[in-house]
């Protein structure tokens, strides 16, 4: 029982230094690197190149962190699969806090559509403006940006929840994923998270700590074919189609990881 307490308490110091080395890596990327990648590169497509790689390498750091400080564990199943997805829309359930983190650290070049209210987080608002992140309140030119930005082959992140997955709730997916998939005419893949113990989810703050160490599963499934429900549709109306591929993603997401290899 006193190891247990012992450990229990390491997690939560451990915890808070996270969230700080968290906080303070944001700062640093904001104001020293992001600013150098300005002088030292004309070209703005390669600065979001630099960036979103810089990004990714600090998360997977951030990642190795936590997990040799004992704060969690994560396991990913299928990662090589989603390093190397070009031109899709990658869609995934949405249980904690960093499920973000855990996707880009693996994706070297990826972007997301973030919540406008980032940027004005001192700790992030440098990160998104250098990844060039898409704003989810940009309604008039995010449809035209996604389009253009999966013609360059790029892969887009989005939880369709909108937020995070409410503990103990079935899962409720906003259409603005589908929306993306058919008027873009881009396949999705399917990515579920789950965690065994319950850490910073929508109802608990950071400093919840589960008695154990939480394990994080990270299950990359099927890719779809976004063509195969636009010919199995007898109407060509997007909102349709969209409303039927919701519902399939919903369906795959909510199999607790078990995410099906086939349409059908």
């Amino acid at each position: 029982m006193q190891y247990f307490n012992i450990n229990r308490l390491w997690r939560l110091i451990m915890t808070a230094f996270c969230f700080a080395l968290f906080g303070i890596g944001g700062l640093l990327l904001s104001l020293i690197w992001f600013p150098l990648l300005n002088i030292a590169l004309r070209q703005r497509d390669k600065r979001r190149y630099i960036a979103r790689r810089s990004i990714s390498y600090c998360f997977k750091f951030f990642m190795n962190t936590m997990r040799r400080l004992g704060v969690l564990d994560y396991r990913i199943v299928g990662g090589d699969t989603l390093a190397s997805d070009k031109k899709c829309l990658v869609v995934a359930n949405h249980p904690s806090l960093i499920d973000y983190v855990m996707l880009a650290s693996i994706m070297p070049d990826t972007d997301c559509i973030v919540k406008s209210e980032l940027q004005r987080n001192i700790f992030v608002k440098g990160v998104i403006r250098a990844a060039n992140y898409l704003i989810n309140d940009q309604s008039s030119v995010l449809l035209p940006t996604c389009k253009k930005r999966f013609k360059n082959r790029e892969t887009l992140i989005i939880f369709p929840e909108g937020t995070r997955t409410v503990y103990g709730h079935p899962l409720v997916l906003q259409r603005g994923a589908a929306n993306i998939a058919v008027r873009c005419r881009v396949n999705i893949r399917l990515v579920h998270i789950q965690c065994d113990e319950r850490m910073l989810d929508k109802q608990s703050s950071w400093y919840h700590i589960p008695a154990r160490k939480p394990t994080f599963t990270i299950t990359v499934g099927q890719l779809i074919n976004i063509n195969d429900f636009i010919v199995d549709t007898v109407s060509d109306e997007p909102s349709i189609i969209a409303r039927q591929l919701n519902r399939y993603i919903l369906e795959q997401l909510s199999h607790d990881g078990h995410l099906s290899q086939g349409h059908k």
